[in-house]
């Protein structure tokens, strides 16, 4: 039950229709009597700016969730943002202080590193292909640089956008080799999907399965079915894969910390989430 009492959580992006976070939270704020709901909240990329500043005039919100398009943007709106966002070049979390300043986060990259170790994927020295190099890309390139893979591979249909992110790597981890300009998955140990491939029917495939090897580790973020078709695919090559909502359910537990709600397992946001695809 919504009162005037309950703080409100937004999660901010557009479109809204994919959105996940509210059938995991909303749940579990229910199970632990937390008077807190996250709300979806559409906003389009050029009403972006004007909208946080006014959202966070509410006496009543506590933070947001931010997803895309608007994580990069985000980095430029907040009063100050941890070395996590900073090398991520994105921010996909904002919490209100009690002063009104905004502190910006980021926990993709973690939640998903999180999920492929729990999985039994070794980073440390592994070859990584990250494609897609928006602020879901480099906060996962971010982490899995500092989980100490041997070599990070980035491509984004954007050349610029993958050499930014490789100067960011290169700055904060000079040891790290970092390559940009393909997409081919052989030799690879990890494949990352950072993009929206996927989102939409007929969409190409974000790597050619066929240069793909069984031993891959293949990793998703589009989360509107649970597999995709490059999950599909994957699997049917013999692959180890890790679903979009994987690293979700293992950020959340940083993001409920990050908003003084205590912390959670992803078993047990699992046990009470309502997710439907």
């Amino acid at each position: 039950m919504i009162t005037g009492r309950t703080t409100l959580i937004a999660h901010i992006g557009f479109p809204t229709e994919s959105f996940k976070a509210p059938m995991i939270y909303n749940p579990w704020f229910e199970h632990r009597q937390i008077d807190a709901v996250v709300v979806p909240m559409g906003c389009r990329a050029e009403d972006y700016p004007a909208f946080l500043r006014s959202l966070f005039k509410l006496s009543n919100i506590r933070g947001a969730l931010v997803t895309m398009p608007h994580k990069i943007t985000t980095l430029s709106l907040v009063d100050e943002a941890t070395p996590t966002a900073r090398i991520a070049g994105a921010c996909n979390a904002v919490l209100k202080r009690a002063d009104g300043s905004l502190l910006g986060d980021q926990f993709d990259g973690a939640g998903f590193v999180r999920g492929v170790e729990r999985k039994g994927l070794v980073l440390q020295g592994c070859r990584a292909l990250v494609s897609g190099s928006g602020g879901v890309g480099s906060a996962i390139a971010a982490s899995l640089a500092g989980a100490g893979v041997g070599e990070i591979a980035l491509f984004d249909a954007n050349p610029a956008a993958a050499e930014a992110l490789a100067g960011r790597l290169r700055a904060h981890y000079p040891e790290l080799r970092v390559v940009t300009g393909s997409r081919d998955p052989d030799g690879f140990d990890l494949v990352v999907n950072a993009t929206p491939l996927g989102m939409n029917e007929g969409d190409a495939m974000p790597f050619d399965l066929d240069r793909m090897a069984p031993t891959t580790f293949v990793g998703e973020v589009v989360m509107k079915s649970e597999y995709t078709p490059l999950l599909q695919a994957a699997l049917a090559k013999g692959c180890k894969v890790q679903v979009g909502t994987d690293m979700l359910f293992e950020m959340i537990p940083a993001y409920l910390e990050f908003f003084g709600f205590g912390t959670a397992t992803p078993e047990a946001l699992r046990e009470v989430a309502t997710l439907a695809y």
